[in-house]
């Protein structure tokens, strides 16, 4: 293990060490709320609202961490959800993190906006779980979809709370731009960056050349340089429900929609067929002062009275607030930015080491609160826990 991942002791220090290691501009784009980070704040503190109720004198001799989903059984109740351009935090960032969440036996979901081709990435040490951000026209969600089918594929998520662009305004003042643009801040944040400089910009380069925008329709996209990179960001105003029945209707795998936080919606992907959903505000990254995944979650199981799995992400950094949204129902959770920021430091060995800190905390947490395994979660554990400011 790299010798500056011994000071890590929880996901929240992958971040610190992050912000050392990353220009300013690539840490700002992967940090970044929408506008004044409410929604952000509203997520963190939503897991506050719960006090845990124990149970004492119980035999957790043998607590099991392992949960079934869509017929596959995985290490840990936890994921890594998609995350774009990750190839420009970490070397080869997308493969480093399929890699690793294969041999801890968790998924890990390929994001559309991934800079290393699908076809790559999918495979038995890589991931079966694809997100996609739909083209603008039936006949390019039909090549997408077949794509996807044929790189191996068997689950895929639509993320859906896209219809334009976020506000650029915290990107812009962190630096970063779509298109990338060369120059004189990023040369600076480089050079006083050299093991991200040389360990994973000029690396990618030497080896890979610029990279491109891979996995956005059934065709290659622009480079992260070239002027036209927002085209395949435009938003997508113009599709409705209608689309979703056409993506079922061609996808033969599990369909997953990511993105839901009203009841009313999480109804309607089910009757159009959705497999699983996930309660998702986008890492609060979209529409600012926006309620927080985990305030819906219990209106959302309510809505689809278990027809679907329901899982859920949204801040979660630590074992006990996973264990509070499967303990409100949630079948499962996912987690960007620290797998994100584990990468960027130290590789696959810094995954690897998020994973086994998240699965540690969750099975210490699991016998402290009395409780041996996924089944015996329940919101009897739970008691609603009204923050004051002397709290």
């Amino acid at each position: 293990m790299p010798r500056h991942l011994e000071r890590i002791l929880s996901l929240d220090d992958f971040e610190r060490e992050a912000r050392r290691h990353l220009p300013r501009p690539l840490f700002g784009y992967v940090a970044s709320v929408a506008e004044d980070g409410h929604t952000a704040r509203a997520s963190r503190e939503a897991f506050d609202a719960y006090a845990f109720l124990p149970r004492s004198l119980v035999n957790v001799s043998g607590v099991s961490t392992h949960t079934e989903l869509f017929g596959h059984r995985y290490a840990y109740p936890f994921g890594i959800a998609p995350m774009g351009i990750s190839a420009l935090t970490a070397y080869r960032g997308d493969q480093v993190l399929a890699r690793a969440a294969s041999k801890a036996s968790i998924p890990m979901v390929v994001s559309g906006t991934s800079l290393i081709p699908m076809e790559d990435l999918a495979g038995p040490n890589g991931s079966d779980w694809f997100q996609a951000y739909l083209p603008g026209t039936l006949e390019e969600i039909d090549a997408l979809l077949a794509r996807v089918e044929h790189a191996g594929f068997s689950k895929l998520v639509i993320t859906v709370d896209y219809a334009v662009p976020p506000n650029p305004e915290n990107h812009r003042r962190a630096g970063f731009s779509s298109p990338l643009r060369p120059g004189p801040r990023l040369a600076w944040d480089g050079l006083m960056r050299p093991r991200w400089l040389f360990g994973t910009f000029l690396k990618t380069l030497w080896h890979h050349g610029v990279p491109h925008f891979e996995n956005n329709a059934a065709v290659r996209g622009v480079p992260v340089l070239a002027k036209n990179a927002n085209r395949d960001f435009s938003g997508r105003r113009h599709l409705d429900w209608s689309t979703l029945d056409q993506v079922r209707s061609r996808w033969k795998g599990a369909l997953v929609v990511k993105g839901i936080l009203h009841p009313e919606d999480a109804r309607r992907a089910v009757s159009a067929g959705a497999d699983g959903l996930i309660v998702s505000n986008h890492g609060g990254r979209q529409l600012d002062g926006t309620v927080a995944p985990l305030t819906m979650l219990p209106e959302v199981l309510n809505a689809v009275q278990g027809a679907v799995p329901v899982m859920i992400d949204g801040s979660f950094r630590r074992g006990s607030q996973v264990l509070k949204a499967l303990s409100l129902g949630a079948h499962f959770v996912f987690l960007g930015r620290p797998f994100n920021y584990a990468a960027s430091i130290a590789g696959e060995a810094g995954v690897e080491k998020a994973i086994t800190l998240l699965g540690s905390e969750l099975e210490r947490n699991m016998a402290l609160l009395g409780v041996r395994g996924m089944d015996e979660l329940s919101t009897g554990l739970l008691r609603y826990h009204r923050c004051t400011e002397s709290d």
